[in-house]
């Protein structure tokens, strides 16, 4: 007679074709435009430093487990992903070593100290970024779109340029530079953080696939279009908004960064307040810090609140009436 094995499992009883490893694998294929674009802006050092980046996580990953004698998750593409976006916030001329310090510390430090995957409190490959401006020359020397002599060559050996965030500091919008240029990625900028186009085809991809949700990105930048719209610094209203959400890191922290599951929130009105939030820290920092970025930092800060904010949007529990809650309430209360 045959037997059916079953799986026990405490509730809810769900049953669902994605996990970790489809989801992250979603995750990557959504990624590849904005590689592609910035291969082909930068050349192939950017290819070799995300192979690099990539491998390296992998690897102390993979070491990490074997040390510690735990189950190896290599296999759930979470290190490679991490990788990705690791390497999509470094400068072009970055030096080989750079992302395999980035790597350590992402994986290592921040990730698996902390328990593995799900247990981390922040941004893996965003904690990595902050950690390498420990090296601030090296990780804001920026190089000019397509200055490289050959696809092949992958020397650092580069015109060097200036990126549109920097005029933007000083309140001026770029005159070397139109818009559309900016919007397809022809700019100085990070590997990944360039072509705000490639990054919102993967979007649009992690979208249709239900990755995400619009909850997330969507707050985030119209937060950024709405503030800098209202305070454009001296300059015409749209044009300064346009700069402001075609520039920086904004489109690929907005859509692959803050939407991550372990450091976002859970609950809707939460996920919005968090992405309102990352705009808001955002646009602070762009317009009174020193440096001229605040998307890496403005989504680890909220990334530290993301408990919070579930807890103070708690959604209502399945099945609690509000007669119900009155009565435990009164019930307390006469204790």
């Amino acid at each position: 007679m045959d037997e059916t094995k079953l799986r026990v499992t405490s509730s809810p009883h769900l049953r669902a074709p994605d996990d970790t490893r489809s989801i992250m694998l979603d995750v990557i294929i959504a990624m590849i435009p904005a590689l592609i674009a910035g291969c082909y802006m930068f050349g192939s050092r950017a290819l070799l430093l995300t192979i690099i980046s990539v491998a390296a996580c992998v690897l102390f990953e993979f070491l990490y487990c074997k040390i510690m004698k735990k189950d190896s998750p290599v296999g759930d593409l979470s290190a490679v992903v991490t990788g990705m976006l690791l390497a999509f916030t470094l400068p072009p001329t970055a030096p080989w070593w750079i992302p395999v310090i980035g790597a350590f510390f992402a994986i290592v430090i921040v990730k698996q100290l902390f328990g593995g995957l799900g247990k981390n409190f922040v941004n893996p490959a965003l904690a990595g970024r902050a950690f390498l401006f420990s090296w601030p020359v090296l990780m804001t020397t920026w190089m000019a779109p397509q200055s490289y002599e050959s696809f092949f060559k992958i020397s650092a050996d580069a015109v060097t340029t200036a990126t549109p965030l920097a005029s933007l500091h000083t309140s001026a919008i770029p005159e070397s530079i139109d818009l559309l240029s900016a919007f397809f990625g022809r700019i100085g900028g990070c590997i990944g953080e360039v072509s705000a186009v490639a990054l919102l085809l993967g979007g649009i991809y992690l979208l249709i696939r239900k990755v995400i949700s619009l909850r997330i990105p969507l707050a985030f930048i119209l937060t950024v279009a709405v503030l800098t719209f209202i305070f454009p610094r001296g300059n015409d209203r749209l044009t300064w908004m346009a700069w402001n959400l075609c520039s920086g890191g904004l489109m690929l922290g907005a859509i692959f960064m803050a939407t991550d599951y372990t450091t976002s929130p859970v609950g809707s009105v939460a996920q919005v307040v968090f992405g309102i939030g990352c705009g808001l820290i955002t646009v602070f920092i762009r317009y009174f810090g020193s440096y001229v970025e605040g998307v890496s930092y403005a989504i680890l800060v909220m990334n530290v609140c993301a408990w919070l904010l579930d807890k103070a949007f708690r959604g209502r529990r399945f099945g609690v009436t509000r007669e119900y809650r009155r009565k435990l309430k009164a019930e307390k209360e006469a204790k």
